[in-house]
């Protein structure tokens, strides 16, 4: 699809510079690297343009530091130039006309700029070089398509062909046309992060194409729906997106038995608060998204994401931990069944049922076992019962097993009482 003539978008344009802002919102090495880049450009006879996100963030006040440079030219060529420039790692993706710096714990990406056409919904779009105005009018939404001219001559000048800085002020979510969603579905999940992030509103033609679309999300790949759920995990309350998606009826396109409500948000707070200073890992907040599923449902949303097998291994874990929750309810029970029932478990999962779980006397048992039990072992080894006589085979390992217990069970302290409960049963057994 074509951007509409220039004359047509123009509307309500208020003529801003950004230089200061560039100067105060970025580190000075970034702020420095995009003039040395904009210099090289100019060399070469191109024309360099920070996009995207930051854009967006600077209007804002938010900090951002990944920067999107678009180049009306070759971008990989000229990210190769300053590669060298910089003694950076280049990253290059030929087939989107894209390239990756990274030095010194920063990174930039250069994109040239281009128009996208879609053979069919759901698949990856076909690239062909464009300006300046078709690279933005592909982008997202509103918000997300302005611009910001780094050329020395129009140095921080704000380019907003789409009416991304009333839509900012509006505190509006916009899609550029009425395709954007069946074009690429995923968009979908990306406008309900901004508008969650943001505390936006979803503009109504906007939401209205979003319902119609949700359909589409049936045609973007696992890898793609697991992408995106990693970002929505990345946000600093997810919960919130995950309660927008469920009111929609787009978190049921992921499984049709999720739910997300004030349960959930209760959770996904209590692991925030746990794993401090860390975000919860991708694998935790999954298990709790997919604690009230059965074993089944979980198989079925693991393939359909493609988890990772340590992934997978968490949720299918979390899943099947839920069936111990009785036994663990019982106040009187040892720490050595308590170590018996949760070894050989994955710990996210288990931090994760410690997390869900409703049974106070259970959740105390398994905060024990992640924050004691587990790291309980006999002072005695192998070589010591092979020692003290036991015959090397499965009997030394029954052996230890048993010291491990009556370690748990505060019926050994020391070695010296470990020996003498080792005699004692090979007595018993002569």
């Amino acid at each position: 699809m074509k951007p509409p003539p220039t004359c047509a978008i123009m509307r309500d344009m208020i003529a801003t510079n950004l230089a200061s802002k560039l100067k105060e919102g970025l580190p000075a090495e970034l702020a420095g690297f995009m003039k040395t880049a904009a210099e090289l450009a100019a060399e070469r006879g191109l024309s360099l343009y920070l996009v995207g996100g930051v854009v967006r963030d600077l209007l804002l006040g938010k900090p951002n530091f990944d920067l999107d440079l678009v180049v009306e030219g070759d971008a990989v060529a000229l990210a190769r130039e300053l590669a060298g420039i910089k003694a950076a790692k280049i990253t290059t993706h030929p087939r989107f006309k894209t390239a990756k710096l990274t030095w010194a714990g920063l990174s930039v990406d250069f994109t040239t700029a281009r128009s996208e056409s879609y053979e069919h919904p759901g698949a990856l779009p076909t690239v062909t070089p464009g300006s300046l105005e078709s690279d933005l009018f592909r982008r997202d939404f509103t918000i997300n398509a302005m611009a910001v001219s780094l050329d020395a001559g129009r140095y921080g000048e704000l380019i907003d062909h789409y009416g991304g800085q009333t839509d900012l002020a509006q505190r509006l979510i916009r899609v550029l046309h009425e395709r954007s969603f069946t074009d690429d579905a995923t968009r979908i999940w990306r406008a309900l992060r901004y508008e969650q992030r943001l505390d936006f509103q979803l503009e109504e033609a906007t939401l209205n194409w979003l319902k119609r679309d949700i359909v589409q999300l049936n045609t973007i790949s696992g890898d793609r729906l697991r992408y995106e759920l990693e970002c929505v995990f990345r946000e600093a309350r997810p919960e919130k997106v995950l309660c927008r998606a469920d009111e929609l009826g787009v978190l049921q396109k992921l499984h049709p038995a999720l739910r997300a409500d004030a349960w959930l948000e209760d959770r996904f707070r209590l692991a925030r608060k746990l794993t401090l200073p860390q975000p919860p890992s991708f694998a935790l907040y999954l298990a709790l998204l997919a604690y009230r599923l059965n074993g089944d449902e979980c198989a079925e949303l693991s393939t359909s994401l493609k988890l990772s097998k340590p992934v997978a291994r968490v949720v299918h874990d979390a899943a099947s931990l839920k069936a111990k929750i009785k036994a663990l309810a019982y106040p009187e029970i040892k720490p050595s069944y308590v170590y018996r029932l949760l070894c050989g478990f994955s710990q996210s999962a288990v931090v994760a049922v410690s997390i869900a779980a409703a049974s106070p006397v259970a959740r105390q048992h398994l905060e024990s076992y992640l924050h004691k039990l587990r790291y309980v072992k006999p002072a005695l080894g192998g070589s010591d019962l092979i020692a003290m006589g036991v015959a090397p085979g499965p009997r030394v390992k029954e052996l230890l097993e048993r010291l491990r217990d009556a370690r748990l069970n505060g019926e050994a302290l020391s070695r010296q009482d470990e020996a003498a409960l080792v005699k004692e049963w090979l007595t018993e057994a002569t």
